[in-house]
């Protein structure tokens, strides 16, 4: 079966716990405390038992759970579960967290995940709203922060096309199966993600995309990235959904401030004036709060501990994935390198290159000049 490596469930308690995952809807109340108590393969035989239609979230029975997994992965599809090196961990910070995670893209989402920012907002939005978006998402995506939205009209494409448009990280996190593209019209931008970002998805292949589900999705949005910047929006929208879970969560929720004549502004207005959200008009305000406490960055997340025959000796290469690893070895110690011949020496694609660039300088190894990248002494 394909998993995010060592240290997840294996075998047929990985499984059990993807056919779980098959059966509950995504934040089902006290399945996580089930699984604590009994274990995965209880709790998968105590949904069974009861299996009422409003749980069911995909039409996959627990037999056929095997087939599906090696289906999807023969269509690049991977499955991460809680444990896995590629499951971010902050997810865990949900009182239901994912069961588990569909993942499609090149991109490592734990990695990806350290350096993130949410960009969200308005269905309908307008014109000005789509130009912040561009400003905002774009000079975000430039600099290695990975662009996560819900892939949805309006700002969330804005933002996925603007992070694509300039070759940076960018993460959809959908609200109905990875196989099915919605809203359809986004297949081509769906595409384009999947073979430079990441599509996730917590729901099995074959979802459709019901209304609670966007709330569900909502969350995982809030959790899985360090801040959400929300563009547009009314008082009552998925978006200020999401300022609202990411702001239960501790994170760094922020706001484009907008005309007080305008519908699509209300939202954001109202964080601003209600909550402790901060008014952001350009990316350099939004990464200065994310990295407010630039002394006490985000440690890496425990990883599988592979050499590259590095001569560097330092204790925050401890953890670092491979590739990493592999990135910060052709880094120069003066002047600087693009992300073009950085990529190219590393033997990865651009957009990998660029989110663990941003990694390596979270961990302070690494910095973005005027001249490029260079490694940190």
């Amino acid at each position: 079966m394909t998993g995010g490596g060592s240290g997840g469930p294996s075998g047929a308690e990985r499984e059990a716990a993807i056919a779980l995952a098959c059966l509950v809807e995504p934040a089902t109340p006290g399945v996580t405390e089930m699984v604590a108590e009994f274990g995965v393969e209880e709790a998968l035989a105590r949904v069974r038992a009861k299996r009422p239609s409003r749980q069911v979230a995909g039409r996959v029975d627990p037999e056929d759970t095997p087939a599906l997994v090696d289906q999807m992965s023969r269509r690049g599809v991977r499955v991460l579960l809680p444990g896995d090196l590629e499951f971010p961990s902050q997810l865990l910070d949900l009182s239901e967290p994912p069961l588990a995670l569909w993942v499609r893209g090149p991109l490592d989402l734990r990695v990806a995940a350290l350096r993130s920012v949410a960009v969200v907002g308005a269905r309908a939005c307008t014109a000005y709203g789509e130009r912040a978006t561009a400003i905002l998402a774009g000079g975000l995506a430039e600099q290695g922060w990975a662009v996560v939205s819900g892939g949805a009209f309006g700002i969330d494409a804005a933002a996925h096309r603007a992070a694509l448009g300039v070759g940076g990280p960018t993460i959809a996190v959908m609200a109905c199966g990875i196989d099915i593209a919605y809203p359809r019209s986004h297949d081509a931008l769906f595409a384009r993600i999947a073979d430079a970002g990441l599509m996730i998805s917590e729901l099995p292949p074959g979802s459709q995309p019901l209304k609670h589900r966007f709330l569900a999705r909502n969350r995982v949005i809030a959790a899985l990235s360090r801040g959400t910047v929300v563009v547009e929006a009314a008082r009552r929208s998925g978006a200020m959904a999401t300022a609202s879970r990411a702001l239960e969560l501790g994170r760094e929720v922020m706001a484009v401030p907008g005309p007080i004549t305008s519908m699509a502004s209300s939202g954001t207005n109202r964080l601003l004036h209600e909550t402790a959200a901060r008014a952001v008009s350009e990316p350099s305000e939004v990464t200065a709060l994310l990295l407010a406490d630039a002394n006490n960055p985000p440690a890496a997340e425990p990883h599988a501990q592979v050499g590259v025959g590095s001569a560097i000796s330092d204790p925050r290469l401890a953890g670092l994935p491979a590739e990493v690893r592999a990135v910060l070895e052709v880094l120069p110690g003066r002047g600087g390198r693009t992300v073009e011949v950085i990529a190219e020496r590393a033997g990865l694609a651009p957009t990998v290159c660029l989110a663990h660039l941003g990694l390596l300088e979270i961990v302070g190894l690494a910095r973005r000049g005027h001249s490029g990248w260079r490694r940190m002494q």
